[in-house]
């Protein structure tokens, strides 16, 4: 029951996010154009900035946007009044299926830090505690902090690997 409840939390916070993203990328949009429905190219132009917001935001690889040719065929799929442009709300469910597969990996990239870095702390700790200078400072620190400290810094370390890269 419990896995059940942590599934739709889970999933309730990812379809929160996408719809913050959405909302906030869907009002730039139509600020700048004047309009509520959201063409060809001002859709583009959100997709761009929503995968922006993704990749500055949210741990793990950078995201490339779709193609062109993607966000037409998707364009069309969720266009339920067949008007030829998105309401926000046709806008919303677009979003929802571009950024579907997204989640899953950033979901599995941060999983994976926060199982493995805890293992490759303690690991390290035991290792390090024999080494001359740095020893003394690793044996006093308790191993829940000493392993905290190992995970921000893999965290770190993925994040500013992908601000180089």
């Amino acid at each position: 029951m419990g896995q059940v409840l942590d599934k739709f939390h889970g999933k309730q916070w990812r379809e929160k996010q996408i719809r913050l993203i959405a909302d906030k990328a869907y009002n730039h949009i139509k600020n700048q154009s004047g309009s509520a429905n959201l063409t060809f190219e001002d859709l583009y132009i959100a997709v761009l900035l929503v995968y922006n917001d993704i990749n500055k935001r949210l741990p793990g690889p950078h995201f490339d946007p779709p193609s062109k040719e993607q966000v037409r065929a998707m364009m069309q799929a969720c266009d339920m009044n067949l008007d030829g442009e998105l309401n926000h709300e046709e806008f919303v469910k677009f979003m929802q299926q571009l950024t579907a597969d997204t989640f899953i990996v950033v979901s599995q990239g941060l999983i994976i830090t926060l199982v493995v870095a805890p293992t490759v702390a303690m690991a390290t700790k035991k290792a390090t505690e024999g080494v001359p200078g740095v020893g003394k400072v690793v044996r006093k620190l308790p191993t829940t902090i000493y392993a905290s400290l190992v995970t921000l810094a893999i965290m770190w370390f993925q994040t500013t690997r992908q601000d180089v890269g």
